[in-house]
């Protein structure tokens, strides 16, 4: 653990503990762990790609994955699928303020989550739906393969 930063000021004065730096250090710190614990990921309240917050259900029919996109226009979300992905991009725009910001805490900019999908997924009728700030991707499960004897040539 690192100790509290001390200002000498002069021969045989007593150390000032100085607050703001204190904090500078810390903030420091806990951006170096942020980031090496999800490299790649945007401080909070910055410009740049992140992922929204998302939940994945799997219920009988589908797999549901729901992410958390306040304030999008579905214009602005796209919504790509391959064989074994959902990719799904877009954008939080920073709105126009006339007061000093005093705290930042949401995303804005560009986002992007991807997700892997079952073997089971039938990619050919996924549908997408946004309601109130949630965009709910829903992945049809595909109809599974009726087991059946294959006969041995030769």
């Amino acid at each position: 653990m690192t100790l509290p930063a001390h200002q000498h000021h002069g021969r045989g004065a007593l150390p000032v503990w100085d607050l703001s730096r204190e904090l500078e250090d810390l903030h420091t710190r806990m951006d170096r762990l942020m980031q090496s614990a999800f490299p790649g990921g945007a401080e909070l309240g910055t410009v740049g790609t992140w992922a929204p917050l998302a939940d994945i259900e799997d219920t009988e029919d589908a797999y549901l994955v729901e992410l958390e996109v306040p304030g999008v226009d579905k214009d602005d979300i796209t919504v790509e699928v391959t064989d074994s992905e959902i990719d799904v991009h877009g954008e939080i725009k920073e709105k126009e303020r006339t007061g000093v910001a005093r705290r930042r805490a949401r995303h804005i900019g560009e986002f992007d989550y991807r997700t892997s999908l079952p073997l089971n997924s039938d990619t050919e009728h996924i549908s997408a739906e946004l309601a109130n700030g949630v965009l709910t991707v829903r992945v049809p499960k595909a109809e599974k393969a009726e087991a059946h004897r294959i006969e041995i040539a030769g």
